[in-house]
């Protein structure tokens, strides 16, 4: 028969499993700092040398880091997919920025069609929050904040199409938009006309989510990141022009001091 002894599990391993969860779910971050061993142990309900155990399983896994004076964090390798290689890769090339467009462009469409189905009344009510900080933000032309706020947002989306394997894919891409891989987000903010744009196109995203619209959620997603697609195409443009503008210029004036040598 095949039936086998039901084997207790020790409380390190539970505790090695719920934090796993957290960090699986999301919840837990990249970076984030758990409480203080005495702290944590209290909140498990666990002895420390078993919270001690599961903190050691955990680091071995490669989810957890110790640093020296400071406590233990989630490892930042697991906000990032990609190979210093394949930054460098895409940082040297515009047809990345296109590409990662219109991977944002599928990837939200398909979470906020998610969420508007799948969120619970508490996801929805984080994602409403963010919003009314980003209308706060903008009022205030914090556009530093602003910018900051548009990412979150677009990531509790994400949580909220409760898919671990998207929110985890997409929580890398933002890594690298942060760190200017792919376009300063922030430069976009300081637009007004952008900015205000921008703004009202989350708020039709908002919208159609608390509202549990699937398709208009899908369709407000898409806009946007059209809108996106071509205020960096309208960038790339402008920046070319300004190239050749400079060239002409340098070369003018190379002319007129050529011209007044000779007059002398």
């Amino acid at each position: 028969m095949p039936f086998q002894k039901i084997q207790p599990q020790k409380l390190a391993e539970a505790v090695d499993h719920q934090i796993e969860e957290l960090i699986l779910q999301g919840i837990l971050r990249p970076g984030e700092r758990l409480p203080a061993e005495r702290d944590l142990a209290e909140r498990l309900g666990v002895s420390r040398p078993s919270l001690r155990e599961a903190i050691s399983s955990l680091q071995d896994k490669g989810l957890l880091e110790k640093r020296a004076g400071a406590g233990i964090f989630v490892t930042e390798v697991l906000g990032s997919a990609f190979s210093n290689a394949l930054v460098t890769l895409f940082a040297s090339h515009d047809r990345a920025v296109a590409d990662y467009v219109n991977f944002r462009r599928d990837m939200e469409g398909l979470a906020a069609q998610r969420a508007a189905s799948c969120a619970s009344d508490t996801d929805l009510k984080v994602i409403d929050t963010i919003f009314q900080k980003m209308e706060k933000a903008h009022a205030a032309g914090d556009d530093q904040l602003e910018a900051q706020l548009d990412a979150e947002f677009h990531l509790s989306i994400m949580e909220a199409s409760h898919n671990v394997v998207m929110l985890h894919m997409m929580r890398s891409m933002f890594e690298l938009l942060q760190r200017g891989v792919f376009y300063n987000r922030q430069a976009m903010f300081d637009q007004e006309t952008t900015a205000t744009t921008m703004l009202e196109q989350h708020r039709a995203i908002n919208d159609a989510l608390q509202v549990r619209n699937p398709q208009k959620a899908r369709e407000a997603c898409e806009v946007h990141m059209d809108y996106v697609a071509g205020c960096l195409e309208a960038q790339r443009t402008r920046d070319e022009n300004e190239i050749v503008a400079s060239l002409r210029l340098s070369h003018e004036l190379g002319i007129t001091s050529s011209s007044g040598t000779d007059a002398s």
